[in-house]
């Protein structure tokens, strides 16, 4: 009875084990999908940033009608439509972000309370691409990004770790108000290049994130 019971625990783990070793082989895919539609969580951004430069290098203004987005091009006119509600607004993107996990777009104070989200601090939201008043979502650059440390010493390490199989590999900053990141990225020419070595990536046990960018 007793090493039965052992057994049956121990295959349960073993199961456990292989979901998460198959999970892990997918990778996390950042690109804009479809090029034109994605939904996801929305949050947003206000005194705290107000007066201070975007990565676009405007000025945030948190009465203005923007968003930060982390593939759309900058100047990207976007609808954005709060799911619990229905209420939409038309923002121009001039920031990258969010930086917080599984979140897509960080509205300005003014857009999120347009589509009345400030209390909620969120809201699942459908973004669409008005394509005929937006920049051209083609020839962007693809950057499959391997690490984002604090500190430079773990990006170097890795990239050293990683440098015999991705010969492009490279250390990024990327920095925030609060923080300089230092990123571990590799170059691909076409998004399908990218998909592959977020694969590869993947089955080396790396989360991997495919980033387009103008």
């Amino acid at each position: 009875m007793c090493n039965s019971r052992a057994l049956k625990k121990y295959l349960g783990r073993l199961l456990c084990l292989g979901v998460l070793i198959l999970s892990g082989c997918r990778p996390k895919v950042d690109y804009f999908p479809g090029g034109a539609v994605q939904t996801g969580v929305a949050s947003w951004y206000g005194e705290e940033f107000h007066g201070r430069r975007t990565s676009s290098r405007e000025i945030y203004d948190m009465n203005d009608l923007t968003a930060a987005h982390n593939t759309l091009p900058f100047g990207t006119m976007a609808m954005v439509t709060n799911l619990n509600n229905g209420q939409s607004v038309v923002v121009r993107i001039n920031d990258r972000g969010p930086f917080v996990k599984n979140r897509v777009i960080d509205l300005s104070y003014a857009a999120a309370r347009a589509v009345d989200m400030v209390g909620t601090g969120t809201a699942p939201v459908r973004i669409e691409v008005l394509s005929g008043v937006s920049p051209p979502m083609s020839d962007l650059r693809y950057f499959v990004q391997a690490g984002s440390f604090i500190h430079r010493e773990n990006a170097v390490q890795l990239r050293r770790e990683l440098s015999s199989e991705f010969p492009s590999i490279a250390v990024t900053s990327f920095r925030t108000p609060f923080h300089v990141y230092y990123r571990v990225r590799i170059r691909a020419d076409t998004r399908e290049a990218a998909t592959a070595i977020a694969r590869r990536l993947s089955l080396l046990g790396h989360t991997a994130i495919i980033f387009e960018e103008q």
